[in-house]
């Protein structure tokens, strides 16, 4: 039997359960761990010869935490030790947490082989089994992510992988999610992350699954439909048409109205794209890059948008039963 810790026994009687208790309890339950398990495993080391690695689902309980609560190495290690919810998600005690290192080393290990992008895909196929994914229609859709303007590094230099952009009469200096989700579900499906300058229209073709008979973008994906990689497509692009083309209509005469009408019309439809970007802005907090270097980042925010599908779907999976303990 463990040792209870006076932490533990007090936690024990407490009388009401808080919402970040709550937050844990639902993401645990839907979340897909049989399937993240078999995909981290082959990759994850056995501490042979030596002090035994932690518990790989304890790890990855720590790293999707860290995502979720946008702590640092330190800070992750910092609340494991003073939050006794946290300790119980993971499944560790206080005679075995831990550190700053292994946490960052776990991390690291899901960014050498790839494994974000493996995450994103087990959720999604989790979810789409339960057929919360139909892949019909397709919205695509990029959010500028600023980067810190410290430049405190060896170096005394911004990132270099980073650059400005401008957007309206604003310069933001950091990189650009862009990502593809379902019209229907409002499910992420594929992210492409890339400088901040990097043009919306040029990435569309790798947000694209194949299976889908619409396409929905803003005015920064006008003329894809022209592109070289999109002409044997045979889809419909809804693209936002540019402001300066309405006022070259006029606003009151019958043409301006009507295209006024169908511009609201997509935009309905492009609304469903703000939703993942609000879910990892304001749920977990990722609203500046962490990391130094495009591909750490990338990494993120694939996880992000992963657990952002789940975030926005786990009532429904609540409600149907359809949860895993």
């Amino acid at each position: 039997m463990k040792q209870m810790y006076f932490a533990d026994v007090e936690y024990a009687g407490k009388r009401k359960q808080t919402r970040r208790e709550r937050f844990l309890i639902e993401m645990d339950q839907g979340l897909p761990w049989e399937g993240l398990i078999a995909l981290i495993e082959p990759h994850y080391p056995k501490g042979e010869g030596g002090r035994p690695s932690y518990p790989l689902l304890a790890m990855l309980r720590v790293h999707l935490m860290q995502n979720w609560l946008g702590c640092s190495d330190p800070a992750m290690e910092e609340s494991l030790y003073d939050t006794t919810i946290l300790r119980q998600f993971v499944g560790l005690h206080l005679d075995r947490i831990p550190d700053e290192t292994t946490i960052l080393n776990f991390r690291r290990l899901l960014e050498k082989h790839e494994l974000a992008g493996g995450i994103l895909q087990v959720i999604n196929g989790y979810l789409g089994d339960r057929g919360l994914m139909l892949r019909q229609g397709m919205v695509v859709d990029a959010m500028i992510i600023h980067e810190p303007s410290s430049t405190k590094n060896k170096d005394g230099k911004r990132d270099p992988e980073r650059h400005q952009t401008k957007k309206g009469n604003q310069h933001f200096f950091g990189t650009k999610a862009q990502i593809g989700i379902d019209v229907e579900s409002g499910l992420v499906h594929s992210l492409v992350g890339t400088a901040a300058n990097v043009a919306d229209v040029t990435q569309v073709y790798q947000l694209l699954h194949g299976e889908e008979t619409y396409v929905c973008g803003d005015a920064g994906c006008t003329g894809v439909e022209k592109r070289a990689e999109h002409q044997n497509r045979t889809m419909i692009w809804s693209i936002a048409a540019r402001p300066s083309s309405d006022r070259k209509q006029g606003k009151k005469s019958l043409n301006g109205r009507m295209r006024r009408k169908i511009e609201y019309a997509k935009a309905q439809v492009r609304a469903k794209v703000e939703h993942p970007f609000r879910v990892i802005k304001r749920q977990f907090g990722y609203t500046k890059v962490r990391f130094r270097g495009l591909s750490k980042n990338i990494a993120q925010q694939t996880t992000l948008f992963a657990l952002s599908n789940l975030w926005m779907v786990r009532k429904r999976l609540l409600n149907a039963g359809e949860v895993r303990l």
